[in-house]
């Protein structure tokens, strides 16, 4: 193989790549377990049980999104591990570094506000949250979670395909951040007000089934680092990716705009701005979560409108490949009826070779979608997938899984 090929493979799979970055991220994890320890069990005994059950809930809701991702990439399965190592890395890392920056913004904000009394009066109590919130929050998390893509991205580049990919990648760590995140607001809300807002809290965390806020603006992220894999003009890939982090910055940022948008509005309008904090409304799960699902269609259109064009093309992309790449294998590692299954596949239907046999039909329909990934990223990069190892282990392996299959 040359070193060119050799570019295309995962540095995870090299031994020294592989222990430096188990050592990187075993001292991250250290790190993420002490802050979380200071940060939930310092608030007192009652609050830290607040904190666990929803943790619990959030849990629960969180495999809501994840068995929707899980759907979508049915066409060419990674990992279970590789789908818990992105979401931990959004729950656990992200969150954790992304908390002190974050609060050491709010916190300058509020003494730049003690100078500005005008403006103190204009938003109420709660101004520098108001302004901290789409100053940092944007950039800080943005970033920290970015930070867990690219090096899925990097270190998983032989599994890190294409745009549907980076976008189930993304919206993993985006879940995962999503996940610790509701139940530390739930824990804040009760130190702040003596009540648990589990319903509200959680349920405009979870609208859209959990694939809203974090996952979508990570799984935009994610998918333009898809698309710089799939394209052979590496200048424009680039481009791509630095506009998907600003694209996810900038809905990151009118989201937490809002209600500074509408203090703004309300002091427009003549309404004296509150004199205290307000506690969050006392609503159930399922009426938060239906009612911030709707509001967030609204507000949030043109992005759901982007995810939801990066999910029907991707898809559509997929299916092409397949079909393109796989019609040179008729005879050898694909049959022609199964060409003709590979041709009918649709947006939401799923190939089966023999439902007999569905572990082994599953894992031979995977390899074979792998082999076609493959030898296309091979043809982007101008190499002959003829001389590939990796695809001669491919055809190797279906063979394999063919001989079970029979039997």
């Amino acid at each position: 193989m040359t070193a060119s090929v050799t570019a295309l493979e995962s540095p995870l799979r090299r031994p020294k790549v592989a222990r430096r970055t188990a050592l990187a991220l075993s001292a991250l994890l250290l790190l993420a377990a002490w802050e979380i320890c200071a940060a939930v069990g310092g608030l007192g005994p009652a609050a830290t049980a607040v904190f666990v059950r929803a943790l619990a809930i959030s849990s629960a809701l969180s495999l809501i999104p994840i068995a929707i991702l899980w759907y979508l990439d049915r066409r060419e399965r990674e990992s279970p591990a590789l789908f818990a190592a992105a979401f931990l890395w959004g729950g656990l890392i992200a969150t954790t570094l992304a908390l002190p920056a974050n609060t050491i913004i709010v916190q300058a904000v509020a003494a730049w506000l003690e100078h500005d009394i005008a403006l103190t009066e204009l938003l109420g109590p709660n101004a520098a949250l108001m302004i901290g919130a789409p100053l940092a929050a944007p950039i800080v998390e943005e970033t920290t979670k970015g930070i867990g893509i690219v090096l899925l991205f990097w270190l998983m580049r032989g599994e890190f395909d294409n745009t549907r990919d980076g976008f189930i990648y993304g919206a993993l760590v985006g879940c995962g951040f999503n996940w610790f995140e509701s139940a530390m607001y739930v824990q804040q809300n009760f130190v702040q007000f003596g009540a648990a807002p589990f319903g509200f809290q959680l349920g405009v965390r979870y609208a859209w089934l959990g694939l809203g806020g974090h996952a979508m603006f990570s799984g935009i992220f994610g998918a333009a680092l898809g698309y710089a894999r799939v394209t052979s003009r590496r200048w424009f890939g680039a481009l791509v990716a630095a506009v998907g982090l600003l694209v996810a910055m900038l809905a990151h940022a009118w989201h937490n705009a809002l209600p500074l948008v509408l203090a703004i509005g309300a002091s427009k309008a003549g309404e004296a701005p509150p004199k205290t904090i307000e506690a969050p409304p006392l609503l159930g799960l399922l009426e938060a979560m239906t009612l911030a699902s709707v509001t967030n269609a609204v507000i949030f259109l043109p992005f759901l409108l982007l995810a939801v064009w990066i999910l029907w093309r991707s898809g559509k992309r997929e299916r092409d490949v397949i079909r393109q790449e796989l019609a040179a294998e008729v005879g050898g590692t694909v049959s022609g009826e199964e060409y003709q299954a590979i041709l009918a596949d649709r947006r939401f239907r799923t190939r089966r070779i023999d439902s007999r046999n569905r572990r082994v039909s599953r894992a031979l329909v995977d390899v074979q979608n792998k082999l076609a990934f493959r030898k296309r990223r091979l043809r982007l990069r101008e190499f002959d997938p003829e001389v590939d190892p990796v695809v001669i282990a491919r055809r190797d392996q279906i063979a394999e899984l063919r001989t079970h299959l029979r039997a």
